[in-house]
């Protein structure tokens, strides 16, 4: 595998576009390079991704300075994944949180306030943690090992001159499928996992962030006029986290407006907040920083052909001397302070461990 015709590395450094990726299970990597001697198509509006296809990475909220990219693949390569199993089954050995810091602890509060107030049912609060990057660091070896330890989660690596470089381990579709079958899915509700077992019981706070967010994706179909077929909510594990998660099943009417589907769906409430609107101006003047293409998405796109776009969530920005990890989890009106930025250790653990040599 190391040996492989794709040097990453070597195309990071020469600063040229590309995204490579596995799908959950999948026994083969897919390597998709812009085409030769072309630039990736930067879109501001996701109606532009209506009768595209390409691998696609999109913001949480599209900007000049955070466009949708868009590249276009001259060619694609497939090779063998690595085998492996998920790291850390026993999560009960996880490294001790020191405890909220003051400025998670202000945004907290921030946050907090108007759910009390009525104003939202729910917002969700990220964080960003910059940690040195150590001499030797290779991206396409992190994204190997990610492969081996992360089996239930669609790994990626990508980079492009608009984007930077970028690696994530998410467990979360937001549109798969194709032709006549398609699939979302409402992932929320977290808890750490002790040994192998997945979680039997489910507290109030997490099942209803589960509703939340079904019920949000439920609406959203049904205002195209799609009746899907449910399944969920049923527990899943990623890494060495449980979620809930429920799925939806659906024909399109018309696969050439994907983009406007996709402009119903994302961003979700998993990764904003309720009410949709009020929430997207709130988390940006708030949050204390800029997400960028954490908690946007990222993915294959084919309309005609085979669609998996994920959202953007256990990952990370890889700059020449560092990496900036991201996490975040939804407040609700029970949500405690402690319980909150524990998740948020939890959910950094995944990068974290991928940072080392």
């Amino acid at each position: 595998m190391r040996n492989a015709p794709c040097n990453l590395d070597r195309l990071i450094g020469e600063n040229q576009s590309f995204a490579i990726y596995r799908l959950p299970g999948s026994p083969v990597v897919r390597f998709v390079p812009q085409r030769a001697n072309t630039s990736p198509s930067l879109l501001y509006r996701m109606e532009d991704l209506n009768e595209e296809s390409g691998f696609v990475i999109a913001p949480f909220e599209i900007s000049a300075l955070c466009p949708i990219v868009l590249i276009r693949p001259g060619r694609e390569m497939i090779l063998p994944a690595p085998e492996g199993k998920d790291l850390f089954p026993h999560i009960g050995k996880r490294p001790p949180s020191a405890g909220a810091d003051a400025a998670y602890e202000s945004r907290f509060n921030a946050f907090i306030a108007p759910i009390r107030e009525k104003r939202f049912r729910k917002l969700v609060l990220s964080r960003s943690l910059d940690i040195d990057r150590e001499e030797g660091f290779s991206p396409e070896e992190a994204f190997f090992r990610a492969c081996t330890n992360y089996t239930r989660s669609y790994v990626y690596l990508f980079h492009t001159p608009a984007t930077g470089t970028w690696l994530g381990c998410t467990p979360e579709i937001l549109l798969s499928g194709g032709n006549d079958r398609w699939k979302a899915v409402a992932l929320a509700g977290t808890q750490a996992l002790c040994g192998e077992a997945l979680p039997e019981t489910w507290d109030d706070k997490n099942l209803i962030e589960q509703m939340l967010v079904a019920h949000y994706i439920r609406e959203q179909l049904a205002s195209c006029g799609i009746r899907p077929e449910e399944n969920g909510p049923y527990t899943v594990r990623a890494g060495y986290l449980a979620h809930l998660r429920t799925d939806f099943y659906f024909s399109l009417p018309d696969i050439r407006r994907i983009g406007l589907l996709l402009k119903l769906l994302h961003p979700t409430p998993a990764v904003l907040g309720l009410p949709k609107e009020e929430a997207r101006r709130f988390i940006p003047a708030h949050e204390g920083y800029d997400r960028r293409y954490y908690s946007g998405f990222a993915g294959w796109l084919d309309p005609k052909g085979e669609t998996d776009l994920y959202v953007n969530l256990r990952c990370m920005q890889i700059h020449p001397q560092a990496f900036t990890l991201y996490a975040g989890g939804g407040l609700l009106l029970s949500s405690r302070l402690e319980d909150e930025w524990r998740e948020t250790e939890d959910k950094l653990l995944t990068m974290r461990l991928l940072t080392r040599q």
